[in-house]
């Protein structure tokens, strides 16, 4: 076992135990309002509440049991493909907006917005704010560094050589999913400057979500630019896990994000 594999092995145990609370929190929530012993949130029925929650509750233990994964001998024997699909989701998730937690929970602003608006209840007490963002940063963190070295081990061809180094390139057509990521990042970063077509509630909007506007465009530039990169061949001198990393990260925290919010969004609109 290599420094890299100690390193990873540190941070998968230390991702699952940072999330672990935040599971906790969110089963107390839900048990503690269907028994009459907590509050339902402010702008909630029940149903929703526990709709949300336990959908939340369901993800933490994946995030969970993904961290583990990369870590245990059995991780190594689970089928590829889901595993890899619940890693790029968590780590889209939680690995891009890392600077922005961090900097939100040391300046004490965190209102929510980096992970959707349901834990946004300011009857929440500080202990559990600081247990609910701390087990973001954390499993955040620990996905960025266990997540490779298991890939390491698994998937070692993913990791050598450069984007020259099987001839010429790809196509010169641009590939349809670099344009719609572009043009996404462009919204976003667009939004973050200050931009208001498309807004509802510009009144509202703090510098939170500029933030998170500037975080979601630059990666999904990012996604675009890494996936043109590995297709074309180009640079040719690149490493081949620069792009992928970036791509993966970036396509990762699109669809994560996405699928998050579109469900949230369509559900106000009709309520």
């Amino acid at each position: 076992m290599d420094r890299w594999d100690r390193a990873g092995r540190v941070a998968a145990y230390g991702a699952a135990l940072a999330l672990t609370p935040y599971l906790l929190i969110k089963a107390s929530w839900v048990v503690g309002s269907l028994v009459g012993l907590l509050p339902v949130g402010a702008g909630f029925g029940m149903t929703e509440w526990v709709v949300l929650n336990s959908a939340t509750i369901g993800m933490a233990g994946i995030g969970i049991a993904v961290a583990l994964a990369l870590v245990r001998p059995w991780g190594m024997r689970v089928p590829g493909a889901p595993l890899a699909f619940c890693a790029w989701v968590g780590a889209g998730f939680l690995v891009p907006v890392l600077p922005y937690a961090v900097l939100s929970s040391l300046l004490g602003s965190a209102d929510g917005d980096a992970k959707g608006g349901d834990d946004a209840d300011p009857s929440m007490p500080v202990w559990e704010a600081v247990l609910v963002q701390t087990g973001f940063v954390g499993m955040g963190l620990g996905l960025a560094i266990a997540l490779p070295t298991y890939a390491r081990r698994r998937w070692p061809d993913a990791f050598v050589g450069r984007l020259g180094d099987h001839g010429e390139g790809g196509p010169r057509a641009l590939p349809w999913m670099t344009v719609v990521g572009a043009a996404v990042g462009l919204v976003w970063l667009y939004w973050a400057v200050g931009g208001t077509a498309g807004v509802a509630h510009r009144d509202e909007r703090g510098t939170g979500w500029y933030a998170l506007s500037a975080t979601f465009g630059f990666w999904a530039l990012a996604a675009s630019l890494a996936t043109w990169a590995a297709v074309r061949g180009r640079p040719a001198r690149l490493p081949r896990w620069v792009p992928m990393a970036l791509g993966w990260l970036g396509s990762g925290s699109l669809f994560a994000w996405s699928g998050w919010k579109l469900p949230l969004t369509l559900y106000l609109a009709i309520a």
